[in-house]
């Protein structure tokens, strides 16, 4: 069960991160026996913002996560997706008489938190320090395949990305370091959604791993930081769009009080928004059931709406908060 929502996690986390350089697919079903790649990318535009991930991501590429160390077994099966890949690639550019250059195929980066140098001796990997970073260990040439060893990658600011996928200290590390991203920070905001939703989920499991206790631990703080940012976004929304209705009343009533009266409406309504993007991150999606009990919770405490929903479940809201008759 954990397996699948930290895998999923992985898949959730690439495609978000780069979807606005190009496009994605996750996952992409390859032919003959049922496979899916995990993420599949084809770039649009440079990713510099995203550091190293951007540099694996600058050519089509298939990236394949691990949360546990990749075994033989497991390389060999993403070879036999890249390869069966790389068959669909040619009859389809056979069929269009067009040539399929080996610059054009798609590169596998298998993400594995370890690897030992019995499996990267194996399949011939080796790092290149001129043009990778510590941890990039690329196989044959013609083979298109490389394995980043998460764990090896150095600390520095442009390897942040691929370290958030780790494990352990690696991960909290790096979960540290997007805590302290500017507030403004072009990821800061969309990364913060994807790990509050992912302790969200870890938390449905009752059997956990104490280093996936110790995660939840780790993610907690940021709860309460997404919902920080939310609000205050909100409020921001909120009193611009407040600001401009007080403004076009004030015509009528007077400039200043129409002004007041919009920062007071703008507030509230920053509140709604930020109470519906918590319902949302918690349950998936808010439909009419849970779009009912947003007004009664506006009433609320802002630290009373946040314990309400976190410990709460779906039918405890909906109960508090009765439909009217």
């Amino acid at each position: 069960m954990t397996r699948f929502i930290h895998d999923q996690f992985a898949k959730d986390y690439l495609e978000e991160l780069l979807a606005p350089f190009g496009e994605v697919k996750a996952p992409r079903r390859v032919p003959g026996e049922v496979r899916e790649i995990d993420v599949w990318f084809s770039p649009t535009t440079y990713p510099e913002v995203l550091g190293l991930l951007g540099k694996l991501a600058a050519n089509p590429a298939i990236f394949e996560p691990f949360r546990n160390p990749a075994t033989p077994t497991d390389i060999c099966n993403c070879l036999l997706k890249l390869f069966t890949l790389r068959g669909e690639l040619q009859r389809e550019a056979t069929r269009k008489k067009e040539r399929l250059s080996e610059e054009t195929l798609p590169r596998l980066w298998i993400l594995s938190p370890t690897s030992g140098d019995s499996i990267l001796n194996g399949f011939g990997a080796k790092m290149d320090a001129e043009n990778w970073a510590q941890g990039i260990y690329l196989f044959p040439g013609y083979l298109r395949t490389g394995i980043v060893v998460i764990h090896q990658l150095p600390k520095t600011e442009t390897t942040l990305w691929l370290r958030l996928l780790g494990k352990g200290k690696v991960q909290e590390d790096a979960i540290d370091e997007i805590r302290q991203l500017p507030v403004n920070h072009p990821l800061r905001s969309n990364i913060l959604t994807l790990l509050t939703n992912f302790q969200a989920n870890l938390q449905t499991t009752e059997t956990l791993e104490p280093e996936e206790r110790s995660l939840i631990m780790k993610l907690s703080p940021l709860y309460i930081q997404w919902e920080q940012d939310a609000l205050k976004r909100g409020e921001e929304q909120g009193i611009q769009q407040g600001i401009q209705q007080g403004i076009q009343q004030g015509i009528q009533q007077g400039i200043q009080q129409g002004i007041q009266q919009g920062i007071q409406q703008g507030i509230q309504q920053g509140k709604r928004l930020t109470i519906e993007s918590m319902l949302e991150a918690k349950f998936g999606t808010v439909d009419p059931e849970l779009s009912q009990i947003i007004e009664p919770l506006t009433q609320l405490p802002t630290k009373e709406v946040t314990q309400l929903i976190m410990q709460s479940n779906r039918e405890e809201l909906l109960s508090r908060f009765p439909a009217p008759n």
